[in-house]
């Protein structure tokens, strides 16, 4: 296999390895920690499996075929690594350490086992892509431990995440999971591959044959966990970005509806710092729509504000629709009537029609809120849209009539 897929795979380890240590920087934890020991070990993986660093890494030493003792050491310590962070994720911190213990005494042996077998049985210098099938023809119980702890491992890995795919609260690290358990067929055709391998040149045919398969799954493997590890901080990108555009949508809508009562109730606008982001921004436009609502509320009719609630009513708008057109109405009528200074007998006792529960709902509010405002017969129109395809009709010209009167300062009949 060409030097392409291991550099890109030692990339993508670099790319999620800088990450994690810019988190780790910002807050140490045991699964952080791991699971950037993970990238780094394979971006060892992906560089020392190229071929000129393959070779030239040995000769550095002064052992042959060093380069394949340390790919596969560290594809052994990647499969630990996994474990560990699969145990604290899964369990309580001191069951999680308790259960560490066992993978950790299998690395020790595995990894000591390998090394002895390894310079105890000296093999003909060869490529990454020819390393385990000379080792099946040369060193068979060498290749034996590691495919064993390998299988192992990996078993563990994708029945572990299997298990547990559908219990996270985030919907990224679900996701994560379900695509590591997917690897643990892949992991099972390179570890048979090796095995067939072994037992192939006891038998007199070359174990070559089924090298290309066997290495193209593990390939496969290690860029589907690196994938799938990374998919939580993914999601959390893709999220912070879908928020900054909604929050910015909603910044503009609120805009023409946030200078129309400002500017009739200058007294409530909040300095801010020029550079101040677009959250600090929404949040101080959000209270001076709700903060000018009732500096305007003087000259907010109830009668008004009653006719208008009925008539919305039987335009067929319930709920927070209605609380909006009747808030957006109200509004226009109050701006209009203290620009011609005529307040009414006695104001309403409150200007708002709904009080949202939570920051996210009065955001959605309040863009209701500005739609209505910038087009009153909008949302009259679509419901009378909705209520001819749906074969009903309900008394849609009662709301733009109650709209006229608040705009002449009336109160409808």
């Amino acid at each position: 296999m060409s030097a392409g897929p291991h550099l890109v795979c030692a990339a993508l380890a670099l790319v999620a390895f800088v990450e994690k240590v810019r988190v780790l920087r910002a807050g140490y934890s045991a699964v952080r920690l791991a699971l950037a020991e993970y990238y780094f070990l394979l971006l060892v993986i992906g560089l020392v499996a190229v071929p000129a660093v393959w070779s030239e890494a040995g000769r550095a030493v002064g052992t042959e075929n060093f380069s394949g003792l340390v790919t596969q050491t560290c594809v052994i310590l990647v499969t630990v690594c996994q474990q560990l962070v699969l145990l604290r994720i899964s369990h309580e911190r001191v069951t999680a350490y308790r259960k560490a213990i066992f993978p950790l005494i299998g690395l020790g042996v595995t990894l000591t086992a390998m090394t002895t077998l390894f310079f105890a049985v000296p093999m003909r210098p060869v490529g990454p892509a020819d390393f385990s099938a000379q080792a099946a023809a040369q060193n068979p119980m060498y290749l034996a431990f590691y495919l064993i702890a390998f299988t192992v491992g990996q078993i563990n890995i994708g029945i572990t995440c299997r298990r547990h795919a559908h219990i996270p609260p985030s919907v990224w690290l679900r996701r994560g999971l379900g695509l590591l358990a997917m690897t643990l067929p892949l992991s099972l055709i390179y570890a048979a591959c090796g095995a067939v391998g072994i037992f192939a040149e006891r038998m007199g045919v070359s174990a070559e044959r089924w090298e290309p398969m066997g290495h193209l799954s593990l390939v496969l493997v290690g860029v589907m966990q690196a994938v799938g590890w990374m998919l939580p901080d993914i999601g959390k990108r893709v999220i912070a970005v879908r928020q900054w555009s909604e929050h910015r949508r909603a910044f503009r809508a609120l805009g023409p509806l946030h200078r129309a009562v400002t500017a009739r109730a200058p007294e409530v606008v909040i300095p801010m710092k020029a550079g101040a982001g677009l959250n600090a921004r929404l949040y101080r436009v959000m209270i001076e729509v709700r903060d000018a609502q009732w500096a305007l509320r003087p000259w907010m009719d109830p009668a008004l504000a009653g006719a208008l609630r009925r008539c919305g009513a039987d335009a067929g708008l319930t709920d927070d629709e209605l609380a909006a057109a009747v808030e957006a109405a109200q509004i226009r009528a109050a701006i209009e009537a203290k620009d011609l200074d005529n307040l009414p007998p006695e104001p309403v006792v409150t200007p708002l029609s709904a009080e949202p529960g939570d920051l996210a709902a009065e955001l959605a509010f309040q863009r209701r809120l500005a739609r209505y405002f910038a087009d009153p017969l909008g949302p009259v129109r679509r419901t009378r849209a909705g209520a001819t395809a749906s074969g009903t009709s309900p008394s849609s010209r009662l709301l733009p009539r109650a709209l006229n009167f608040v705009r002449a300062g009336e109160t409808p009949p």
